[in-house]
């Protein structure tokens, strides 16, 4: 059986320096190794080193066109991601070209509903949005960077 994926972001940190050495797409600081990309965390022996996903594009599965499931996902590209989404995000985007081979379709979330729908802290537990870039855990209370969709009521469920 695979070991379980963890997936890392820019800034995050992987473990001290007594129990790994540091890679390519990592730095330390304090005694401590930081990914500096965002990706998988992958081990070699005892040692951790981060294997880029993109530190400048994130890679979707697109699992909706409006509201009408898909029956097999399609894959997208959001680009310009500074501080927008953490991998198992579930974002609402819009189409905005076909792509290339690799990519599929190019999609955006420069508008104002469009961004992070629900994300999961690193406890699991559901954040809730507290600005248009910020969600937090409410159980650790610890706030985390995200471009924050303004969901229009109508599409809320209830």
């Amino acid at each position: 059986m695979a070991p379980p994926v963890r997936y890392c972001i820019p800034g995050e940190r992987l473990c001290n320096l007594e129990e790994g050495s540091p890679g390519s797409g990592t730095y330390t600081r304090h005694g401590y190794i930081f990914s500096s990309l965002a990706g998988c965390l992958t081990k070699s022996s005892e040692n951790g080193s981060v294997s880029s996903i993109n530190s400048r594009f994130a890679k979707v599965h697109i699992l909706y066109v409006g509201s009408t499931p898909l029956k097999n996902s399609f894959r997208g590209t959001i680009v310009e991601i500074y501080k927008s989404f953490r991998p198992g995000d579930i974002v609402l985007a819009k189409v905005i070209s076909l792509g290339d081979a690799q990519s599929n379709y190019l999609l955006t979330t420069a508008e104002n509903e469009l961004g992070v729908v629900v994300a999961h802290s690193e406890s699991g537990v559901q954040m809730v949005p507290i600005s248009w870039c910020e969600m937090q855990c409410p159980k650790t209370h610890i706030k985390e960077f995200r471009k924050v969709a303004r969901v229009q009521p109508e599409f809320l469920q209830t």
